[in-house]
């Protein structure tokens, strides 16, 4: 009992501190969008700025149109995240459920493309949509990122887990495939979509270097790219940086915190098969 007992306390003092690491870098933020120029460079660094300039916040949307980079980010990342939903769900249906030659070469392909490193393909990307007239508009930000490798296998995994016999007794019911995938296979799986949606509007959110290349004008601009208006040839303004950083990343946080069992359900489920 007191081995156990140990045991349990040793572990939950691990993951105790592990969290307090991991909360260090928004605390950071958070103390250093409230300090003056001076309290930032100071050593021994001040964790609570006396007293606290709220004004920075003020002062750090003042600098750059944030409001349409916030409505810009909301589009690219809503369309994006529908649009890979629809691509996820009928790829994966097809490779989990309908039968066809070559099917397992495919699927395989597809896989090994995951080891292609992205930055291999931006140049040749770019070139692709400057041919198309894509470059600053909003096709550039969503088409190219309305399928992913990734989601298709982990959906594909939670199809396969669902037993053959549900299709079987749909189809003698009259269901076609693609009654039996929207009103059937859909509804049941609902988990493995939200975990996707989840991943990729984070991602979305959050993509920072294909925003920066694709947009020319300050008006199709996304928040994080945003963010490099605070450092310019004179220097950073870290506190005003770490008050607009606040505005990008608490939304995400808020996202992860409120549906992070259903991406750990989701992912844990990829792996079983029926």
């Amino acid at each position: 009992m007191v081995r156990d007992a140990l045991s349990k306390g040793t572990i939950y003092l691990l993951l105790f501190l592990g969290g307090v690491l991991m909360l260090l870098p928004f605390l950071w933020m958070l103390s250093t969008s409230l300090k003056t120029p001076n309290q930032v460079a100071v050593l021994p660094p001040v964790w609570v700025p006396v007293p606290p300039h709220w004004e920075n916040y003020a002062e750090a949307l003042r600098m750059a149109p944030f409001g349409r980079y916030f409505v810009n980010s909301v589009i690219v990342t809503t369309l994006s995240t529908l649009g890979e939903l629809l691509t996820t769900v009928l790829a994966a249906y097809a490779f989990a459920r309908i039968r066809f030659w070559g099917r397992e070469v495919l699927f395989s392909l597809l896989l090994g493309t995951m080891m292609v490193p992205g930055e291999v393909l931006l140049v040749p990307n770019y070139l692709t949509l400057t041919r198309l007239g894509w470059i600053d508009t909003y096709a550039a930000l969503i088409v190219p990122w309305t399928a992913s490798v990734f989601a298709i296998f982990l959906y594909r995994q939670h199809l396969l887990s669902v037993p053959k016999e549900l299709g079987y007794a749909a189809r003698v019911d009259g269901a076609g495939d693609f009654r039996f995938l929207w009103e059937i296979l859909v509804p049941i799986t609902r988990p493995a979509l939200v975990t996707i949606a989840l991943l990729k509007a984070i991602g979305s959110w959050n993509a920072f270097l294909w925003p920066l290349i694709v947009t020319n004008s300050r008006e199709m601009r996304t928040l994080p790219v945003g963010l490099t208006a605070f450092t310019t040839e004179a220097g950073t303004a870290y506190e005003l940086l770490m008050a607009a950083s606040a505005f990008v990343i608490v939304p995400m946080v808020v996202l992860f915190l409120l549906f992070q069992r259903h991406i750990v359900e989701g992912i844990s489920r990829a792996g079983i098969k029926g």
